[in-house]
This record gives C-alpha cells, structure tokens and sequence, in this order.
C-alpha cells in the first residue's frame, strides 16, 4: 500500500507518514516482516524448553540468535532459561540436523521439545487496536482479492524473500536494485508469492515501548474435540500474539501480551470460565527476546541488530 492511500484514510500527508515510518524503523520500535507459510506437510514446527547453565548463558543464546531455524529465542521466568520456538523443513531435518546442533552448544544442560500439531493463530493476526472501524474497513477494502491459486516456494524465490524478511515494505524497485535483475521481473515474482499465500507479513514494534509491555505464555491441557473451540474464545482477547496445538506433557499454548503481571490471573479466570475443561499446567513470564521471528532484539526489545532469518 502506497503512503498516498493511507494518507487519505488518516486524514494526513504522504510526506508526513514516510517520514514517521522511517523514525520509527531507524530506531527500532517499528519494521514490517514477512515470514514464509508452509505449503508442505512435512515442514515441522516445534517449541523447545532448554537449561544451561549460568555462566554459558550468554553464549548459548548468542549461538541458538544465529541459527536460521531457531525463529524465536524468549529468556523465561521459569525453571527453563530459554524458550524457542524452531522451524525446519522436517520433522527428520528437526531430528538428525537441528536438536544435534542445539544440544552440542556448549553449557546445554538439557532441553525438552514439542511439536507443534496445528496453529491457531499467530503475530500477523495481531492488531494495536489504534484505528477505528470505519478506518479499518478502508484499509481492509485495499487489499487485492485471493486469487486461490496454489503456489510452492522454489530455491529462486529465496533472495527475494529475505529481502521481504529485512523489510516487508520493499517495493519491486528496492528489491530488484538489491538483487540486481529487472524490476519487472521481481514485480511478476512478488505478485505471485503474494497470490500464492505463501507469505504473511506482520507489523512489529517494540514491546516494552508499547502499552502491553510483559509477555506471558501458559501450557495447558484442553480434551480432545475442543481445541478448536478453545482457540476461538482465545480469538477474542485482542492480545493473543500465539496460539498452537501441540504433543508432549500438555497439549495447548498460547501467547498474550498483558499491561502488567496481575493480568495474568485475570486471564486465567476469564478462560476457566469460558472454557471449564482447561486445565492450566503453568504461565511464565519473558524476561527478554533477544530474538522475535528472525529479528535480533537489543536490551530494550527494539529492532538494531539485523536478521537472521
């Protein structure tokens, strides 16, 4: 979408928006990013508790930032030190390649994992909530159709999607100035991908910056037949920034961003409510992020440190 059509539903200057954009992404509170969305059964998701010891622990999520496949990298309040959540092309790729290379870091103690059965939502679904219906409705009404064809990722497609992955505004210009071919032929690439839903983009900012600046991610366990049931309710909390199925000791996760801690009995109470055969097994708390979705995170949870996607 081009800063002349938002600038019309926000009642501002095209100039003025690019502007803001730029100071927000020059000091990492804001960047959009795209991610891939396997079209293959085998492609494995999976959540990972590991212990490390104390000294290591620096060094080990410095090594587990660098891995492609470790999407996401949470310090825990909990007795795990690091929570991850790692992508693989199979669940032998997860076996033979990845949990090897994890468990030979040095100060790895131990890890437990578990495979990700379906999700239910995910951070692209996630919204700040700042525009009103009217204003949602027009941006909504901009978005190009579906056009239902199916598409699978190719090795070709890969330069482009990083480039999409580092900045998921990239017109066909910037990304064919980087990649150094033809901007109709990234513009007849881009289009589809896009068709082919094979990427979804998300808009992330800061978290400590915003107004839900603590994280909290419960494991539970739901019957079987209800898991869809429960994702729904979950649906209605604006802050569910996760959302999964999963095999292992519990069965269900799910993400929220929350104004302060005591929230989280707040959510407890009003899911046990809604969903009386929930079982909560344990909630903890993320004390940092060093890496969200492929972004390396500084301190402060802003985006200055680059990719590894």
């Amino acid at each position: 979408m081009s800063w002349s059509d938002a600038a019309g539903i926000l009642d501002s200057h095209p100039t003025t928006l690019a502007a803001r954009w730029q100071r927000l992404r020059s000091a990492g509170l804001s960047w959009v990013t795209a991610n891939t969305i396997s079209t293959s059964m085998e492609s494995t998701l999976s959540f990972f508790d590991l212990e490390c010891t104390l000294a290591d622990r620096d060094e080990v999520t410095r090594r587990l930032c660098a891995m492609r496949e470790v999407v996401s990298v949470l310090e825990s309040a909990r007795n795990r030190d690091l929570m991850l959540i790692v992508q693989t092309a199979s669940l032998a790729a997860l076996g033979s390649q990845v949990v090897p290379r994890i468990a030979g870091i040095p100060g790895v103690t131990k890890y437990e994992a578990s495979i990700c059965t379906r999700v239910h939502s995910e951070g692209h679904a996630w919204r700040l909530d700042a525009l009103n219906r009217k204003q949602q409705a027009a941006f909504q009404s901009l978005a190009p159709p579906a056009s239902g064809q199916p598409y699978t990722l190719v090795p070709a497609d890969g330069p482009l999607v990083e480039c999409l992955v580092r900045d998921g505004r990239a017109s066909a210009t910037d990304i064919a100035q980087e990649l150094g071919v033809h901007p109709t032929t990234v513009s007849r690439r881009l289009n589809r991908l896009l068709a082919g839903n094979v990427l979804s983009f998300r808009c992330e900012l800061a978290q400590q910056d915003s107004a839900f600046p603590v994280s909290c991610q419960w494991f539970a366990r739901v019957p079987p037949g209800q898991h869809e049931q429960a994702a729904e309710v979950l649906r209605g909390f604006p802050n569910l920034r996760l959302c999964a199925s999963t095999t292992g000791t519990t069965n269900f996760t799910f993400v929220i961003w929350l104004r302060s801690v005591s929230e989280v009995m707040e959510i407890e109470l009003a899911l046990t409510q809604r969903i009386p055969d929930i079982r909560f097994a344990e909630s903890t708390v993320a004390l940092a992020y060093p890496k969200r979705v492929g972004w390396l995170l500084d301190d402060a949870g802003r985006a200055t440190r680059g990719v590894v996607a």
